[in-house]
């Protein structure tokens, strides 16, 4: 086995996955905002809720296909980087897979044409069901993945013939119980990152004094949303919590940072690991409080790193910070979409400058945490690919050299960052330009095939609004 070409794939996955969950948890939030943006205009006939669709509705389908480019290679690389993984997961993971492509992308890519061509050519109550079942294909391809990586996590419902992981049982795949805990998780980040995605952008245009109406949707909108989603998403991240002390004991160990048995157990707030001496430098410890998160006991017995041989630990540096990373950042969103909606329902918002530009700044943070609670969750569950049962170094495809990995990620990484650069940029050209003052309805000679016929001369807009925030 050439090591190298182990590190450049499990680099170049890094890379990869990276890049590529942060379109779905910025899209699977905005599809479902999206619906309910479409309720209330055709429940209360405002305007505004309108233009604020149209306006992210663009910035969506932007982002969607970035996401849909960027996933493709996922499927890729299991077959060219992790051959061994693909031959042994295959019978479980392929129709996982395809179930995803049969339910996600089938609602997806048809009901996706409506929103952006049919709005004149379907009744309003099925262009709104259209937005419902764009969000319901985001949300199913979330709980596929998400069941997919589950069985990865805590493989349950196979038998290992001829060197293959054979399914026997599907239901106790689909329905893992790690799934019920691992999958909310996941569709709260992806909601709580639209919110932010929609509230920064709301402050942005405050403080810029434009798009008042618009403005105030996105914020008082996104802050609401947000502040009864982190409690909601800091209960299911301890039941997460809960099944790694179950069933990963040493990436619980690892996320702690703890060493040796304790009884009861600390809790260990911040220090620097180090891996050579089995001890952390410059540790700071609450007592018990590790007992309680652990077994909900003050006096339960937690294991550390010493009780697994050194080849079955993971890395322990990067989940014990990416967590507390992940944490931290949801501990700010919290305050800052509680004191945001206060203010909002005060009506003291606006007049808060600081405030609006802590929550327009704060767009990154469910980015970060997202990307950071993925990095916990698989170095963590390292050195295993398939827990318990296959480790990375041998998933990997054995002929695989050194010279092939390295020119396969800097190829990936020169092509990702090329088409994050101008898609970024293409966003935040959409933001600037902001919400349009009016709407324009498309001409009926407009066909999928013909999308430049919106541009033809002499079509005027059908529907004008003097007044956005009407």
């Amino acid at each position: 086995m050439d090591t190298t070409a182990l590190l450049l794939s499990r680099i170049q996955f890094a890379f990869t996955i990276s890049f590529h969950i942060i379109f779905p948890a910025f899209t699977i939030g905005l599809a479902a905002w999206l619906a309910v943006l479409e309720a209330l205009f055709l429940k209360t006939g405002r305007p505004a809720y309108r233009i604020v669709f149209e306006f992210w509705l663009k910035i969506f389908g932007v982002a969607f296909g970035l996401g849909v480019v960027s996933g493709i290679v996922m499927a890729f690389q299991f077959g060219t980087n992790w051959s061994v993984l693909s031959k042994m997961s295959g019978p479980i993971q392929g129709p996982l897979l395809s179930y995803e492509t049969f339910t996600a992308f089938t609602l997806e890519a048809t009901f996706f044409g409506v929103l952006v061509y049919g709005r004149t050519r379907v009744p309003p109550w099925f262009y709104l069901f259209s937005t419902a079942m764009v969000a319901l294909g985001t949300t199913f391809s979330a709980f596929w993945i998400m069941v997919n990586n589950s069985w990865m996590q805590v493989p349950v419902g196979y038998v290992l013939e001829n060197g293959a992981f054979v399914p026997n049982n599907w239901t106790r795949i689909v329905f893992n119980s790690v799934v019920w805990s691992r999958f909310p998780h996941m569709l709260l980040a992806a909601y709580l990152t639209g919110a932010f995605c929609v509230a920064a952008t709301g402050a942005w245009y405050l403080l810029r004094k434009m798009y008042h109406a618009e403005a105030h949707i996105m914020l008082r909108m996104g802050l609401f949303l947000a502040a009864v989603l982190v409690p909601a998403q800091i209960f299911f991240g301890h039941l997460n919590g809960d099944y790694i002390h179950e069933y990963q004991p040493a990436k619980f160990a690892a996320i702690e940072g703890r060493w040796h048995d304790e009884q009861p157990a600390g809790e260990v707030l911040i220090a620097i690991p180090d891996s050579t001496a089995e001890t952390n430098w410059y540790e700071v410890k609450i007592p018990i409080l590790g007992s309680i998160i652990g077994s909900m006991s003050l006096t339960s017995k937690e294991v550390g790193l010493t009780d697994f041989p050194p080849q079955d630990r993971p890395p322990v540096l990067i989940p014990f910070f990416t967590f507390r990373i992940m944490v931290g950042c949801g501990l700010v969103m919290l305050g800052l979409a509680w004191l945001g909606s206060y203010l909002s329902l005060k009506g003291g918002l606006e007049r808060s400058r600081l405030l609006l530009w802590l929550i327009f700044s704060s767009f990154p943070l469910p980015f970060i945490a997202t990307l950071t609670g993925w990095y916990t969750a698989e170095v963590g569950r390292q050195p295993w690919v398939v827990y318990g049962v296959l480790r990375t170094a041998d998933a990997m495809t054995p002929f695989l050299t050194t010279r092939a990995a390295t020119i396969s990620l800097v190829v990936f990484c020169a092509v990702y960052t090329f088409i994050f650069s101008f898609g970024t940029l293409y966003i935040y050209q959409l933001l600037r330009a902001g919400p349009a003052g009016y709407l324009i309805e498309p001409p009926s000679a407009a066909v999928p095939n013909r999308p430049m016929s919106l541009a033809s001369e002499g079509v005027a807009p059908k529907h004008t609004y003097a007044d956005a925030g009407e």
